[in-house]
């Protein structure tokens, strides 16, 4: 299995170490960055599966990073650090695409058991899944297109092609409306009513030719969510 890596940016150089350390010792490998400016220049470079980001930086803050992350790498998880307990720092750091958040003074275990998590949720942190095999042809997330077999393209919107990455990375797994619109619209979902994602689902399947009353690629899990099937047996439907 592949090692997994976690890019550290944090000015405390104690607390880095500490954390570095830690990671290490349960097997995980590291990057480090002491300062805004090349906690930045390392994020949107170096390959690493998770960003531990603090808010308070030197040189740059932490919120512009996770802001130009977002932009650079939609797919890759960051948790936050911070001293901040402000629930409004908190909130503001999700909107802009955080997974969590652990406010210091924080143990160890519960930074392992937070990155833990988040990794586990992530193999579709999807920035590896760049075709989706569909029944007849195959969708190309990269070129927002789908190509069938009997020679018809049909075009994908960049929104489309992202919830389509998305669901394709999570295979099996139910995802609620409120996931996806934290993770591929990047919207706070509480307090939200949208049927948003339900119209997107709906114009994907028919692009995909994916019919709502037989769905054999995006299944609707009533009640719950959507997911993604491949080309697999009848799942349940609204």
């Amino acid at each position: 299995m592949r090692q997994q890596h976690v890019l550290v940016i944090e000015d405390d150089a104690a607390l880095r170490r500490a954390v570095v350390d830690a990671l290490h010792f349960h097997g995980y490998g590291t990057w480090e960055a002491d300062d805004g400016e090349r906690g930045l220049e390392m994020a949107v470079k170096v390959e690493c599966d998770l960003i531990l980001l603090d808010l308070v930086l030197p040189g740059l803050d932490g919120l512009d990073i996770l802001r130009q992350v977002r932009a650079s790498r939609p797919a890759l998880p960051v948790i936050i650090l911070t001293a901040r307990g402000e629930e409004s720092e908190r909130v503001r750091g999700l909107e802009l695409g955080a997974d969590d958040y652990v406010v210091k003074p924080f143990g160890v275990k519960e930074l392992l058991a937070r990155v833990g998590a988040v990794l586990r949720r992530s193999p579709e942190r999807p920035s590896d899944v760049s075709k989706v095999k569909v029944p007849g042809g195959v969708a190309d997330l990269a070129r927002c297109e789908v190509r069938f077999e009997d020679g018809e393209r049909v075009e994908l919107s960049d929104r489309e092609a992202e919830l389509l990455r998305y669901l394709a990375a999570n295979p099996g797994r139910t995802i609620s409306r409120e996931e996806i619109l934290l993770r591929v619209w990047r919207m706070d979902p509480t307090g939200l009513y949208t049927r948003t994602i339900d119209m997107h689902v709906a114009r994907l399947r028919q692009k995909l030719r994916d019919a709502p009353s037989d769905p054999r690629i995006i299944a609707t899990v009533r009640g719950r969510g959507y997911m993604f099937a491949e080309i697999g047996p009848k799942l349940c439907q609204d």
